[in-house]
């Protein structure tokens, strides 16, 4: 059964969205995200968690029962197996890990878009859960074409390289673009970089690249709070939170809560966001 991509639906509309992660591998944790109306996906961060091909199914399945369109962040190694993997099993985006040139993008793309000539892929028709009711090459071709295609940058390499690997991105259809400070400053051999204000510089110039390319960026956020200063730069794209800080909640060590109400988010969001669609590690 072919799910609607409501989340590529909410891009090509211009609408802001918002995501939120997920690390357990307990198809009831996707469930539950959909069931609470609040996001427009959900993303699985697979590079962080235990995975295999049966499990990516069942997410799937229960991430649909609350009409829930699912993400997938993956490692850099083996990235194309499992790409297709999730996509069969009913996956709607995936987001792209350690982009350092423009040539990765190719690759990327090559994973995710169909063997035709106009695509330029190299993903022929699987007989997955998109194809499992009939044989049929156009309906497969057309969810395949709905998929959100994403992407980090998040090392020094493609903050050097930012021009060319996004100018590619366009070329290739790159929908989101993001931001990375934790692996940026590690690769940069300062890992309390990411904590420090000096990083902003390089952060807001990575959001102003990929407007300037109609690509549109997308910021993980904590806190609704940290979102202003974002959407004062023209973010329109948000992934808030993680199941496993919900448990960190309520640490006697933490000074203030954390706070997980989106809407505020959406009505301060405005309307369309920056290009065509809109990180972590």
């Amino acid at each position: 059964m072919i799910m609607r991509n409501t989340f590529r639906e909410a891009l090509n509309a211009g609408k802001p969205t918002i995501g939120t992660h997920f690390l357990f591998n307990d198809p009831d944790i996707a469930e539950l995200i959909g069931d609470t109306g609040l996001f427009d996906y959900a993303e699985f961060a697979a590079e962080y968690s235990c995975l295999d091909m049966q499990l990516l199914y069942h997410l799937a399945r229960a991430a649909q029962c609350a009409a829930l369109p699912l993400m997938i962040k993956l490692d850099q190694e083996g990235q194309g197996f499992w790409a297709q993997a999730a996509i069969g099993a009913g996956f709607k985006s995936v987001l792209f890990t350690d982009i350092r040139k423009s040539e990765d993008i190719d690759e990327c793309h090559a994973v995710v878009r169909a063997d035709t000539p106009t695509d330029s892929g190299r993903m022929g028709v699987k007989i997955r859960r998109p194809a499992l009711s009939s044989y049929a090459p156009d309906q497969y071709l057309e969810d395949l074409g709905s998929l959100v295609f994403c992407v980090m940058i998040e090392k020094m390499d493609a903050v050097e390289n930012l021009e060319p690997i996004l100018e590619r991105a366009k070329t290739k259809g790159v929908d989101m673009v993001q931001w990375g400070p934790a692996d940026y400053s590690v690769s940069m051999g300062d890992p309390k970089l990411f904590h420090s204000k000096s990083i902003h510089k390089v952060e807001e110039n990575v959001i102003r690249k990929c407007l300037e390319h109609q690509i549109a960026p997308r910021i993980e956020i904590g806190e609704v709070d940290q979102a202003k200063r974002y959407i004062d730069l023209g973010v329109r794209h948000f992934c808030i939170g993680w199941d496993l800080s919900l448990i960190h909640i309520s640490e006697p060590t933490r000074r203030t809560p954390i706070s997980y109400s989106v809407l505020w988010v959406k009505k301060k969001g405005g309307g369309g966001g920056g290009g065509g669609g809109g990180g972590g590690g």
